[in-house]
């Protein structure tokens, strides 16, 4: 499934916590993993030493990437290293379209802090741009990290976004043997008490078996386990991570819908409530303004 992984690192304790996840995907695809520090120029860290001017945070890079290259060859997966110096989360785009990337694995935060990354940090720019999926691993989850999956989540809503997520869960479901598990959550959390006995019949339930009849037929054909299909009501966020706890999911696929909408999506919505509790690895699959959907 994956051939060339990319994994960005800072350096910081966060970061350090997901490079065995994304080892353990490389491992298990048989993949080069690709090891990136980027020393962000915008800093000021040139310092001079005995008249020479040298780049504090390069310096610093060579070391991480050194120990991040170290941990992959004693386990005897191919690695590439690279330090480069530039605007980390361009510098990491251009990188992984250069070197053919296949998927980028990153912390949700790193040394800036889980706020930082909510406003706009490298993690959310990366996801927000690549032409990749982009696993996202919250390093303070609760459980440990487990790949390949055994469960793998697509939560869907129909959008074009939410497709291509359906697309990236079968491939993976297929690549590594787990179970695919579709979700489609009935909002009701404005509409009262009684809003489940009201959609029974409702608008919004007709468009949720639609929903998930269209993200069911795409499994068709598959070679996959049966495939758990299931419709819920509530607040999506609650409902979903609720669905990652009792059903022992692995690995959450989501689909983003181009930049102004994600920027909506991640300070608004669903998702950034994900982003902060989920347990779980989310991929995130984007959906470019130009791009048609695979198989369609």
């Amino acid at each position: 499934m994956y051939e060339q992984i990319l994994f960005p690192t800072d350096g910081s304790e966060p970061a350090e916590t997901v490079l065995d996840y994304a080892l353990q995907i490389a491992s298990e695809h048989e993949a080069t993993i690709h090891i990136l520090n980027v020393a962000d120029t915008s800093q000021d860290s040139l310092v001079q030493i005995r008249g020479d001017v040298i780049d504090v945070l390069e310096q610093e890079g060579e070391e991480m990437v050194k120990e991040a290259a170290q941990r992959a060859t004693e386990r005897g997966i191919p690695v590439v290293s690279e330090v480069l110096q530039g605007d980390p989360y361009k510098t990491i785009i251009d990188y992984s379209e250069q070197s053919d990337i296949d998927c980028i694995v990153m912390p949700t935060h790193g040394r800036r802090g889980l706020q930082r990354f909510l406003l706009g940090s490298v993690t959310e720019r990366v996801i927000n741009t690549a032409e990749v999926p982009v696993i996202a691993v919250n390093p303070d989850r609760n459980q440990p990290l487990a790949y390949p999956p055994q469960r793998i989540l697509v939560p869907t809503d129909g959008s074009r976004g939410a497709e291509l997520a359906v697309i990236e869960g079968i491939n993976a479901a297929k690549a590594t043997g787990a179970r695919l598990h579709l979700l489609h959550v009935v909002e009701t959390g404005s509409l009262g008490p009684d809003a489940r006995s009201v959609l029974k019949e409702g608008e919004l339930t007709n468009r949720a078996h639609e929903v998930m009849d269209r993200a069911s037929e795409r499994t068709e054909g598959a070679s996959l386990d049966p495939v758990t299909s299931v419709i819920e009501h509530g607040e999506p966020s609650k409902v979903i991570r609720d669905y990652i706890a009792e059903n022992g999911i692995d690995l959450a696929v989501l689909g983003t819908h181009g930049q102004t909408d994600f920027s909506r999506y991640v300070m608004g919505g669903v998702s950034a409530k994900l982003v902060r509790r989920s347990p779980v690895p989310v991929m995130w699959v984007r959906e470019s303004n130009s791009s048609d959907l695979p198989g369609s």
